[in-house]
């Protein structure tokens, strides 16, 4: 099979893969990119590249694309499918249709499914096929979700992902597979680390295309569906409608400490992006932890209500760029500013702080615990006794909470401390993270973990 110059970026945070090929004239093709273009840019620069392209295989929901920025700034076509209905200036693709990008060409396939507008798009050189994108249709060892366009159609998209996987089965099993979404994105229930395959190694391991009819696959899909953060019933009308033009990279203004405290009196949200024991040692009340790193989006979108500004408070080394960049890849235009100076000007200002005590597993001892990991990650292992309520459901079950004091738990400390802070800022302050998981908690203890829910 003939060799083509395919360039992965994974963005570890949200669980995707966006692609840049050589197009072996200095253009490339840029597939699935998302708003957050730096890791793109730096690669077409390193490459020597200019992007002519930017394809979009469906309606993405859980970043905004960065096709539009791409054609204001870079001059690149958009493809992406006619049946989208999207807004703003664009190559409408049809099933079947193909596009000569010089040499190579790409062939519009349509594998509804995870969306309504679902393409997949096969790569070739001449005549001769050399790799699929796949977007949310066909992935590793699974198929992504069908339940982000509404309740009532989920069923309906499952049958037709279910004829989208055996449409890609029938592709020359050497076929090389591209998928978007892998482990990691809440549009997929994929474990597997892999973030590339071939047709004929999914045709031999992919439970799901192996169903053997189209109820049994479309009740296997249905039932291995998580939840998902709210921002992704969204962006996907963003997406068809198309994400501004932005004429520099996010960037977070410096608040002074007395706008801050006025803003905060307005009702502005305080996220505190630093590692989970500076928030514990010292931070301001009802603050909210979301430590700064590649999953830092997604528990913004999943915790900080979008429709109010929000404040950021950093530790002098960490990035500001990163966090606006990571923000404005899911739609939060709503980051006013950061503190200027950080805790030690508020605390320099006279204001007061609060702590969280952060404990190891010995503290498990007497203490009720609250896991706060997905359900798929308790059901595998958890503290017997253990309640259980995601992270991302917190925020709406405070109350059915026992009123007694309570052991935060999920792997390394960080979800723990996120849902010990919106705890703290709804009044309970009888809260201590566990610096672990279960798993240091058996090895403590001597004890084995419950399974099942």
């Amino acid at each position: 099979m003939t060799a083509v110059d395919l360039h992965p970026i994974v963005d570890e945070g949200l669980g995707n893969s966006a692609y840049l090929v050589d197009l072996g004239d200095g253009r490339a093709l840029a597939v699935d990119v998302s708003l957050d273009l730096r890791e793109v840019r730096r690669t077409a620069e390193r490459l020597g590249l200019t992007i002519a392209y930017a394809a979009d295989t469906h309606l993405h929901a859980d970043f905004v694309t960065g096709a539009c920025q791409l054609s204001a700034t870079d001059g690149a076509r958009v493809l992406a499918s006619v049946t989208g209905d999207r807004t703003y200036d664009h190559t409408g693709l049809r099933d079947g249709d193909e596009v000569d990008l010089g040499g190579l060409r790409l062939r519009a396939l349509a594998t509804p499914g995870h969306t309504h507008e679902h393409l997949s798009f096969v790569l070739s050189d001449g005549e001769t096929p050399v790799g699929v994108f796949t977007g949310g249709s066909l992935m590793v060892g699974t198929a992504a979700r069908t339940d982000l366009v509404s309740d009532d159609q989920t069923e309906a998209l499952a049958r037709a992902q279910y004829r989208s996987l055996r449409r890609l089965a029938t592709l020359s099993d050497d076929l090389p597979v591209w998928p978007t979404h892998g482990a990691g994105s809440f549009c997929s229930s994929s474990s597997d680390a892999d973030r590339t395959t071939t047709i004929g190694r999914e045709k031999a391991t992919n439970a799901l295309l192996r169903s053997e009819d189209e109820d049994a696959f479309a009740s296997a899909l249905l039932d291995s569906m998580g939840t998902y953060p709210p921002y992704f019933r969204r962006l996907a009308e963003v997406n068809r409608r198309g994400p501004g033009v932005r004429d520099s990279d996010p960037a977070l203004p410096s608040l002074e400490v007395e706008r801050v405290r006025t803003l905060l009196d307005a009702g502005a949200s305080l996220v505190d992006a630093r590692p989970k024991e500076a928030f514990g040692d010292q931070h301001i009340p009802t603050a909210l932890a979301i430590p700064l790193r590649p999953t830092f989006a997604s528990w913004l979108g999943w915790i900080v209500p979008p429709d109010r500004p929000v404040v950021i408070v950093r530790n002098p080394d960490q990035d500001p760029t990163e966090v606006a960049s990571q923000a404005a890849k899911i739609g939060y235009d709503n980051l006013v500013g950061e503190l200027t100076g950080g805790i030690v000007a508020w605390t320099g200002a006279g204001f007061p702080t609060e702590r969280t005590r952060l404990e190891g597993p010995e503290q498990l001892a007497n203490d009720r615990v609250l896991d706060v990991r997905q359900a798929d990650e308790f059901s595998d292992g958890h503290v017997p006794g253990a309640i259980h309520i995601e992270l991302g459901e917190l925020p709406s079950r405070v109350d059915d909470l026992p009123h007694e004091p309570l052991v935060v738990m999920c792997n390394h400390g960080e979800r723990s401390m996120s849902a010990a802070s919106l705890l703290e800022a709804a009044g309970r302050h009888d809260v201590t993270v566990l610096t672990g998981g279960p798993d240091e908690w058996a090895e403590h203890t001597g004890s084995e973990l419950q399974t099942g829910t």
